[in-house]
């Protein structure tokens, strides 16, 4: 079988599965999130923090528990790095520095899971089971947590409760991520790997001296990073390592778990809103720019320029065997254009052209389909958007879903728009003008600026993955990441709820013959059009100083 055709069926096998789960798994998470019964062990939670569950909030209210709730985490996490030397388990590792630690808390917190240092040389199973484990989870339900609140938005009226944060944290993990991890967990264990608490072991010989391997619970954490769109890897290595993805069917699966959520949400949204129809045109929106994307990166990195190519069989340089070209890009696809960020290959040395599809699925904002919760309700703003600018175009005011989009809330749009860009465009600048940062380029020219820009664009937009190369571990990228990343997570999450409450407010507005219809195939390809439109004019002059220049060059 040749290497493309192997891809193909890896890909239409993967289409299959997302296609299978979608149904069940979108209207369970719709029931999840409209029922007012509480399980007993909900209960026992809301009763340790002291949260009424049947409370509902307003926007400010909701906005004000998910910044509580993260603010906590950070500290938490931060402290329990900094402890880490005198805690039981840590196999014999010292305590985080300050600034390691607080890029640790930040990128984990919030969702990004970004990484400047060696997982298995650096954190024990205390950090790893009790600090990163559960932040995998929780920060994965906050989004979640967000995205039900504007869907609430566009579902209710003439009220501007959004339900109640506490309740949608609870119910997210306990049961939607919980019962899903478990059975991943056993499915991995069953594909090879690991999950113990073994320590740290001598193992053969490697060039001369002895190589060390360190066990874990590698299984469970590695099923809630892709499951959660989170990404941080328990080695180094991340998603190529053999004991955290094994052979090819764990590889196929662990690309399901990533994607499986943010699609079915669709179907939660349309239920939700009362219109199924709706949910079926943001799935078109979001199947079409990953169908897209994926075809493109298996043909940049299939093509053979040259001897070495076709020997290969593709662009293997940075890529696992196990994988090859087809398994390796569609990862790479799939990790990108959600907020995971786990890697099976190192994006760096993907061709020119290839590399920079994986930071254009970033910058597109992560809404094809981007990660739990985030990616939806990103996809949500540009549907807004893109009915505005329908609207500009017929001089009618546009509406969505039975809501005005007015003033107010294309402010709130464009404000959500704008924080990612401006967070990326800007640290990346401060970082090429300042002499120190520029240190840590292993390559110059082109290339070298693509690291510093795929590592702000992976940070503020929440994805964590690393083209490689930089060596990020530093004061300077410590710091200014870890602030993009928090910035990147929760500014967005401030005007996605303010949305959220000023359409909630308002009363449903009757459909005429003059309302757009936003559940045809005409919007789709619109919302498409935005969407690439508003990434291509942000993003076009820094993206022909990295990846284009690069690829053209070749």
């Amino acid at each position: 079988m040749s290497p493309v055709l192997a891809g193909v069926l890896q890909f239409l096998a993967l289409a299959a599965a997302l296609a299978l789960s979608y149904k069940p798994l979108g209207e369970y998470m719709a029931k999840v999130y409209s029922s007012d019964k509480h399980l007993k062990p909900e209960k026992w939670i809301y009763k340790a923090i002291g949260a009424d569950p049947n409370t509902e909030m307003r926007w400010p209210a909701y906005l004000r528990g998910v910044l509580a709730f993260s603010v906590v985490s950070v500290l938490f996490l931060y402290l329990l790095q900094r402890l880490q030397g005198s805690l039981p388990g840590s196999l014999g590792f010292v305590s985080i520095d300050p600034d390691q630690a607080f890029n640790t808390a930040a990128s984990f917190v919030a969702n990004t899971n970004w990484q400047s240092y060696y997982g298995e040389q650096a954190m024990g199973h205390v950090v790893q089971t009790g600090g990163l484990a559960v932040q995998n989870f929780v920060s994965a339900a906050v989004g979640i947590a967000v995205a039900v609140a504007l869907v609430r938005g566009f579902a209710r009226s003439r009220t501007g409760e959004l339900g109640n944060f506490w309740a949608d944290l609870v119910r997210g993990t306990v049961r939607i991520l919980l019962p899903i991890s478990v059975v991943g967990a056993l499915v991995l264990v069953a594909c090879g790997a690991i999950q113990n608490f073994a320590g740290i072991h001598e193992v053969g010989q490697f060039m001369g001296g002895t190589q060390q391997w360190n066990g874990g619970a590698v299984a469970s954490q590695e099923v809630i990073k892709e499951l959660g769109t989170n990404g941080g890897g328990y080695f180094n290595a991340n998603s190529s390592h053999p004991f955290e993805n094994p052979n090819g069917l764990s590889n196929l699966f662990e690309i399901y778990l990533i994607l499986v959520i943010p699609f079915a949400l669709t179907r939660t949204f349309g239920r939700m809103v009362g219109s199924i129809r709706q949910g079926y045109a943001i799935l078109a929106t979001m199947a079409t720019i990953w169908v897209g994307f994926t075809a493109l990166m298996m043909w940049t990195e299939f093509a053979h320029p040259g001897p070495a190519f076709d020997l290969a069989g593709g662009a293997m340089e940075g890529k696992e065997t196990r994988f090859g070209i087809g398994g390796s890009s569609i990862f790479a696809v799939a990790t990108t254009l959600t907020s995971t960020g786990a890697v099976n290959s190192f994006h760096s040395s993907y061709t020119g052209f290839g590399g920079g599809l994986t930071m254009l699925g970033m910058q597109l904002g992560e809404i094809a389909p981007g990660g739990v919760g985030s990616g939806l309700y990103g996809m949500l703003i540009m549907a807004i958007i893109a009915v505005f600018i329908a609207g500009l175009m017929v001089g009618r005011t546009p509406e969505y879903l039975g809501k005005k989009i007015g003033t107010r809330q294309i402010k709130y749009a464009a404000c959500y728009i704008l924080v990612t860009p401006a967070l990326v465009l800007t640290f990346t600048a401060l970082a090429m003008a300042l002499p120190t940062p520029a240190d840590s380029m292993t390559n110059s020219g082109a290339h070298g600026f693509s690291e510093i820009l795929y590592a702000y664009t992976s940070g503020a937009n929440n994805n964590g993955s690393a083209f490689a190369g930089l060596n990020a571990d530093t004061q300077w990228f410590n710091t200014t990441i870890g602030i993009a990343m928090l910035l990147g997570r929760f500014l967005p999450m401030v005007f996605v709820l303010a949305l959220a409450g000023s359409l909630a407010e308002q009363t449903p507005v009757p459909e005429t013959a003059g309302t757009l219809r936003t559940e045809k195939p005409l919007f789709t390809g619109l919302l498409v059009g935005t969407i690439m439109i508003i990434t291509g004019l942000t993003y076009f002059p820094a993206l022909a100083l990295g990846p284009l220049a690069e690829g053209l060059a070749a």
